[in-house]
C-alpha cells in the first residue's frame, strides 16, 4: 500500500489548519528570556502533530466508513469506500500513530505525557459525536485547539493566558469553518439520523452561527496581540486573517454552496499560515 494513500486517507495536505498554531505556541515559548529555541522539542511537537491528527483523521474514517460509502459526495474519492485501503489497515495505522503520539510525548515531558491521553481521547471522540450531538463541530474545534497550548506546554511544561488565546481562537474558527463544511451534507444527514448544525438550524441559521463563532475568533486573535504586546507585524497577519475569515462568508451562500471548498480549504489554509508566518516574525524581531 502506497504510502500516498494514506496521506490522502488522513488529508495531510489539511495540516495547514493547526500546524501553523501549533507553531505560534511554540514560538510563544521560547520568545520568553528563560526559555530558548532547541531543534529537538521543536522536531518532538511538530511529530507530535502528524501522529495525533493522523490517527484523528484515520479512525474519522474507519468509524465512517460505513456512511462514507452511502453518502454520493464521499463514496467514491475516500480510500476505504473505494477499497484502496481495508479497514483493518486503517485501524492498524490509527494504533500505530497512537502509540508513537504516546512515545513522542514522553520523549517531551511529563506534564504532557500525562495529558496525552486526554488530547487522544477528545481528537479520537470527534468521530462518534455526529451520531448523538450537533454539538460536533465543537468538538472537532476543541480537538484542533490543544495545538498553540499543547506545543506551548512542550517547552514550558506550565499554563499561561496567552497560548490559551489562541487555543480559544482556534476552538471558534475551527467550529465556525466546519459548520461552512457541514453544509454540503444536510439533506444525508437528515436521511440517515445524523447530527449537525445545519441539520438542527437549517443552512441559513447555520450559516449565522458560524460568523458568530467567528466574530469570537477575531476577539481572541485581537486580544491575544494586545495581551502579548505585539508589533507591527503581528497585526498585519491579523488583519490578514480577519479579512479572510469575513471573506470566506461572502462566498457561501444558503442557496448556493459552490463555493464550500475555497472556503473551507483555501481560505482558511492561506489564513492561518499567513497568521502564522507574522506572529513568529513578530517574534523573532522583539
Amino acid at each position: 500500500m502506497s504510502i500516498k494513500n494514506y496521506l490522502s486517507l488522513v488529508k495531510f495536505s489539511h495540516t495547514v489548519f493547526a500546524m501553523p498554531f501549533a507553531l505560534i505556541g511554540y514560538f510563544l515559548a521560547v520568545s520568553q528570556p528563560q526559555y530558548s529555541f532547541n531543534w529537538k522539542t521543536f522536531g518532538l511537537v511538530i511529530l507530535a502533530m502528524v501522529f495525533a491528527r493522523n490517527a484523528a483523521m484515520a479512525f474519522n474514517r474507519y468509524i465512517d466508513r460505513d456512511i462514507d460509502s452511502a453518502n454520493p459526495r464521499t463514496a467514491e474519492v475516500r480510500e476505504i469506500p473505494k477499497g484502496v485501503i481495508k479497514p483493518k489497515n486503517a485501524l492498524f495505522f490509527v494504533i500505530l500513530n497512537v502509540i508513537l503520539f504516546f512515545i513522542d510525548t514522553y520523549f517531551i515531558n511529563s506534564l504532557c505525557f500525562y495529558l496525552s491521553p486526554i488530547a487522544i481521547i477528545v481528537v479520537l471522540g470527534y468521530s462518534y459525536t455526529k451520531r448523538f450531538t450537533p454539538l460536533c463541530h465543537l468538538v472537532l474545534g476543541a480537538g484542533l485547539a490543544l495545538a498553540p497550548i499543547g506545543a506551548y506546554l512542550a517547552v514550558t511544561a506550565k499554563f499561561d493566558w496567552l497560548p490559551l488565546f489562541y487555543s480559544f481562537a482556534v476552538f471558534f474558527w475551527v467550529s465556525g469553518f466546519d459548520i461552512i463544511y457541514a453544509l454540503q451534507d444536510e439533506e444525508f444527514d437528515k436521511q440517515y439520523k445524523l447530527k449537525s448544525i445545519p441539520v438542527l438550524m437549517g443552512k441559513k441559521n447555520a450559516l449565522r452561527l458560524s460568523e458568530m463563532l467567528h466574530i469570537f475568533t477575531a476577539f481572541f486573535i485581537i486580544l491575544g496581540g494586545y495581551a502579548g504586546h505585539f508589533n507591527f507585524w503581528y497585526w498585519i497577519g491579523a488583519f490578514v486573517f480577519i479579512a479572510l475569515l469575513v471573506y470566506q462568508h461572502l462566498l457561501v451562500k444558503p442557496n448556493d454552496l459552490s463555493k464550500v471548498n475555497l472556503a473551507f480549504f483555501t481560505t482558511n489554509g492561506i489564513a492561518s499560515i499567513v497568521f502564522a508566518f507574522f506572529v513568529i516574525l513578530d517574534l523573532l524581531l522583539k
